[in-house]
């Protein structure tokens, strides 16, 4: 794990959580794509407000990055690097872009949490993530909808 202050948060959870100390490190990272929104995602976390998030699956494809499993542990950061807690991943479930629901959007607890909001700033998210790829946002495609729990901050 490169990012010190992660390593040093994950550390911190390893000696109140012996059970896991043979758990491969866990990734580290943000939401969003952009300072404001990451910033305010890891706060909502922080909070107990956001407790899921959704990845579009060809994004995750696209970056080759591995499909959210429960029991998966994340350390969330802000924009900066900064980590902020540590999340498990409770539940994940695959469905298409137009079965999202109104339990989805307030369980990530963005905005005023309708599921309006959520489409609209979801599906800009999606247009800017999949355009490096030539692709673009289809009401079909596949999102990830993973639930999570907040484990451990300092």
């Amino acid at each position: 794990m490169e990012n010190a202050s992660a390593r040093n948060l994950w550390g911190d959870f390893l000696d109140a959580h012996l059970e896991f100390v043979d758990e491969d490190a866990p990734r580290v990272g943000h939401f969003c794509d952009n300072e404001k929104d990451a910033n305010r995602c890891a706060e909502l976390v922080m909070k107990d407000i956001k407790r899921a998030t959704s990845h579009s699956l060809l994004g995750l494809q696209y970056r080759e990055e591995p499909m959210p499993k429960i029991g998966d542990f994340f350390v969330v950061t802000d924009w900066k690097g900064t980590a902020k807690c540590i999340i498990r991943t409770t539940s994940v479930k695959l469905l298409p872009y137009f079965a999202v629901h109104a339990e989805h959007a307030r369980l990530e607890g963005e905005g005023d949490k309708s599921l309006e909001q959520w489409r609209t700033t979801h599906w800009d998210y999606y247009t800017r993530e999949l355009e490096p790829f030539g692709r673009r946002p289809l009401e079909s495609m596949i999102v990830v909808f993973e639930r999570f729990e907040k484990v451990f901050s300092r």
